[in-house]
């Protein structure tokens, strides 16, 4: 694609990940040297990249960003730098087991507090089993807070002990772990601690505050593969679980249909989204596992995740009978709608007083 075939000015928004399309103008045929050994390449809704080496073994590879907010401390800067980069191989049933990060850091910001950062990335690191291997850390003038500008996660299996986001089967039961919006919840009630305490019961914010420990899929990912029928895992990130269904399908290429009205919405999480203004089925969900499952493996999945202490929800189907994919909602059925933008970043920006 030229530099002349890009708009120079869209309706796309600004905030957040790209939308299908605006990757499809801003990123398609720049992938670099063709290669024959890539498996599964950059696309919608793949969580990681998939290599074949030349030892019969697959290379599984992932890079996200990592933002601090407000009120969060830095050593849950650091948890969350690991956990989200390492969710991102996990899904594909591969093991993390390598990683490597760049920490950029605002001028003036103390040697003491990025210790901390650095002690937190390599603790979080060892409990999973994953070994530090390189990176980057430094002061720059164009930095405000301290960000991780990519932290890059990879493990190996054999070539056939993997899966794709894209690897749904008609047939197959969707199953969604903890609930939606566990990632927006969780931090926007952190940053609208005292706002939110105005309204709510303590005992529910308080649950909603501890959701900060529950961003993450490492542990469901790997629990769920080792029990068996899984075909495909996706993390509901930017744009929550209505993106995510979206980018499981497309990357299937097989429609779904999906049935929020069986789900009830974890209580916190509900009242924490009515109050500050957001969508918890279309805002930002770390933490949240969508699997599609053999329907004869459904059984022993469900009972695998929640023996492991995550809550686990039918969610839908993939059904190749239907001309696209589908949603229940409020009493109503209709197309799933494409992504969307995320209302989180808004209201991350800019916190209720």
């Amino acid at each position: 694609m030229s530099k002349e075939n890009v708009p120079a000015e869209d309706n796309a928004p600004s905030i957040g990940k790209m939308s299908p399309d605006r990757m499809e103008r801003l990123v398609a045929g720049c992938f670099g040297a063709p290669s024959s050994k890539v498996i599964i390449g950059p696309g919608q809704g793949l969580d990681a990249g998939i290599i074949s080496l030349d030892d019969g073994r697959i290379m599984a590879v992932a890079e996200d960003p990592i933002f601090p907010a407000a009120g969060l401390s830095l050593e849950m800067f650091g948890q969350f730098t690991v956990h989200i980069g390492a969710s991102d191989v996990a899904v594909t049933g591969v093991k993390p087991e390598f990683m490597t990060y760049s920490l950029l850091l605002p001028p003036k910001f103390p040697e003491k507090d990025t210790r901390t950062i650095i002690s937190s990335i390599s603790e979080t690191a060892t409990k999973l089993g994953i070994t530090i291997v390189g990176g980057h850390t430094g002061w720059y003038g164009a930095v405000t807070i301290p960000t991780v500008g990519g932290i890059t996660v990879w493990g190996y299996a054999q070539k056939d002990k993997w899966i794709s986001p894209g690897g749904a089967q008609d047939g197959d039961i969707l199953l969604m772990t903890k609930g939606p919006a566990i990632e927006a919840a969780a931090l926007l009630a952190v940053l609208n601690k005292d706002y939110l305490a105005r309204s709510m019961k303590a005992d529910l914010l308080e649950r909603v505050l501890r959701r900060t420990d529950e961003i993450t899929v490492v542990s469901d990912a790997s629990v769920a593969f080792k029990a068996g029928g899984v075909h495909s895992m996706h993390d509901a990130t930017e744009g929550g679980v209505l993106c995510g269904l979206w980018e499981i399908s497309s990357s299937a290429r097989t429609p779904l249909f999906a049935d929020f009205d069986k789900i009830t919405v974890p209580e916190d999480i509900a009242q924490c989204a009515s109050l500050l203004g957001f969508d918890p089925w279309q805002s930002i969900s770390e933490g949240t596992l969508l699997a599609s499952v053999a329907p004869e493996h459904v059984a022993s999945v469900t009972k695998a995740l929640e023996d492991s202490g995550s809550a686990c929800f039918k969610l839908g189907h993939f059904d190749k009978s239907l001309s696209s994919s589908m949603l229940t909602r409020n009493g109503v059925t209709t197309k799933l709608p494409s992504p969307g933008p995320d209302q989180f970043w808004d209201l991350f920006a800019n916190p209720h007083q």
